[in-house]
């Protein structure tokens, strides 16, 4: 006889992540996990930095972001400013969860079977491409000062586009944000893999192969299911702070970690498949991304002060030209012609569900770079100063384009298919089969 009873991991992970049995704070963490909240509280961030630092008041802002709480540890390269925690400190959580998601997708999900998988896999890789190849383009002919800034326009955010495509696509196939989820879960592996190679200053090999002993004993218990708390967070810090001390970027230990949890579990109580542990992780840390700390990172990264600024000066950067066309034409530019080419030439078929009117909708969506993007412009020209000013302006305009631009396309489509599920509740002859049935035109 099989016993059913939740196994120790069960039990340890609900022990350590849902100790609250409130139903205000289920109710809250609920909503973190919506798309739609996680969009609004980015944006929310965002708006009340560059409020703030255009405000009268923008000095404090200023303060705020180099205030130091920690300045004894230097020994342990902790003392950092607080705008410095939120980009490499916080954000590893967000790239934890993001290490999660990206496990999911290449053991259970889309990215498991390499056939489903070509068409968002190679549009991703397009995406990133084509953005690169404008944004050299303009920097060479402007005499290449800029070029260490190619890969900022590469980056889509997934919380950001997902966030855009549930306000306004409630009526747009299902197929359509599975397109995008896989598309920017491998364009966030890919934007990973840069940050790694191409965003490392000063390298230290010691500390970085001493990260591995905690990394490696963090997947040991995990892949056990040891989820004791006392355990897995002191290892998550110390991989994180020997990460950082090597000199790559510290939120790759986020996704070295979030890649050690096993996805796969066996049956629960009722004999279905259980969720494995890392769709639990994910589950009850989502909230805490979505709701603190890309909110936080998106405060203190886009607050850029245009008080006395030379907008001319601005427009006319070609750094700034560089983030805005690959951004809003790179990434739509991309997407589209490389799906398109694998479709014409090879046997991968775009979902029936999905016209390429759709697709085209999706593919600017994608030109909303945010978090990413303000992330490796810092890396590149770091976040102060007349080019760390100007790329925050880029990225920002450049996603907001992006996201008008989309909401118009993908609202009409939108509003095509809402008429075609109307016309499918219509039975004049009452036989329980809808007279009308059709495809929204592409």
């Amino acid at each position: 006889m099989t016993d059913h009873s939740p196994g120790p991991e069960h039990r340890s992970v609900r022990r350590l992540f849902a100790r609250t049995s409130w139903p205000e704070a289920r109710f809250l963490a609920d909503m973190l996990r919506t798309e739609t909240v996680g969009g609004a509280l980015l944006l929310f961030g965002a708006v009340i930095a560059l409020l703030w630092a255009n405000s009268p008041w923008s000095d404090a802002y200023a303060e705020l972001g180099r205030w130091v709480p920690w300045p004894g540890g230097a020994a342990l390269h902790l003392d950092l400013d607080l705008a410095t925690w939120a980009a490499d400190g916080l954000l590893a959580i967000f790239f934890f969860v993001v290490g999660l998601e990206l496990k999911r997708e290449f053991v259970a999900g889309e990215l498991r079977d390499p056939r489903r998988a070509a068409l968002p896999v190679i549009a991703a890789v397009g995406g990133m491409t084509m953005p690169a190849l404008i944004y050299v383009g303009v920097n060479l002919a402007a005499g290449g000062e800029g070029l260490r800034g190619w890969a900022i326009p590469t980056a889509t955010d997934i919380a950001f586009a997902l966030a855009v495509l549930a306000v306004i696509g409630a009526y747009l196939p299902q197929g359509l944000r599975a397109f995008l989820l896989t598309l920017a879960v491998v364009d966030d592996l890919l934007a990973i893999t840069i940050i790694a190679i191409f965003y490392t200053e000063d390298f230290n090999l010691l500390p970085l192969l001493g990260a591995v002993a905690p990394i490696a004993l963090f997947g040991l218990l995990v892949q056990r299911r040891r989820t004791w708390w006392w355990a897995l967070i002191p290892l998550a810090a110390g991989a994180w702070a020997l990460v950082h001390s090597s000199g790559v970027h510290a939120t790759v230990a986020g996704v070295l970690l979030g890649f050690t949890v096993p996805v796969l579990a066996g049956k629960g109580r009722d004999g279905r498949p259980a969720p494995g542990l890392a769709e639990r992780l994910e589950h009850r840390w989502r909230p805490v991304s979505a709701g603190f700390v890309v909110p936080v990172f998106a405060f203190f990264a886009a607050g850029v002060s245009l008080r006395g600024a030379d907008l001319g000066a601005v427009v006319t950067d070609p750094v700034v030209l560089g983030v805005v066309l690959g951004l809003v034409i790179g990434k739509c530019v991309g997407i589209l012609g490389s799906t398109f080419l694998l479709a014409r030439f090879s046997r991968a078929r775009l979902d029936e569900d999905i016209a390429w009117s759709d697709l085209l909708g999706v593919s600017l969506l994608a030109g909303i770079g945010f978090t990413v993007s303000l992330l490796i412009g810092e890396l590149a020209f770091g976040s102060d100063g007349f080019e760390g000013a100007n790329v925050k302006v880029a990225v920002l305009a450049g996603s907001l384009i992006s996201a008008l631009l989309a909401t118009v396309v993908l609202s009409r489509r939108n509003r095509a298919y809402r008429a075609i599920a109307l016309k499918e509740q219509v039975d004049l002859d009452q036989d329980g089969v809808p007279d009308v049935y059709q495809q929204p035109g592409g």
